[in-house]
């Protein structure tokens, strides 16, 4: 099953609510969403700062009241490199999200929302 595979939701059970609201507000401005993305693409090496800011053409400040926001939803973690500061999606708060918006997918029927979408309903 796939939310046996997410560390997230394995162990907390579930995602609450409340912490899936912050991560949606968080994704929720342009440039966080972009920022997020290009973290994800980068994947689990991350990108320096300094390279995230020139990929988003952001001022430094701005691009550190953003990552704040990211942090502060837990979709975002970072690290210190000597003089470099590197930061990096957390993939497994990322799938618990997604798991809490698929968890009801499909209306309980056995789907699999890893490999294909739920089936749209048909327009009336």
């Amino acid at each position: 099953m796939l939310l046996d595979t997410i560390p997230y939701f394995w162990k907390y059970g579930i995602m609450k609510t409340d912490a899936a609201l912050d991560a949606l507000r968080a994704l929720g401005q342009i440039n966080r969403l972009a920022a997020f993305r290009a973290l994800i693409e980068a994947g689990p090496e991350g990108l320096a700062v300094g390279e995230l800011r020139d990929r988003l053409d952001l001022p430094p400040a701005t691009l550190s009241a953003h990552l704040n926001v990211l942090r502060s939803a837990g979709l975002v973690g970072d690290e210190r490199q000597g003089r470099v500061i590197r930061v990096r999606a957390d993939f497994a708060r990322m799938n618990a999200l997604i798991a809490y918006l698929t968890e009801n997918c499909c209306a309980g029927t056995d789907c699999d929302v890893g490999t294909a979408a739920c089936p749209t309903p048909p327009r009336s």
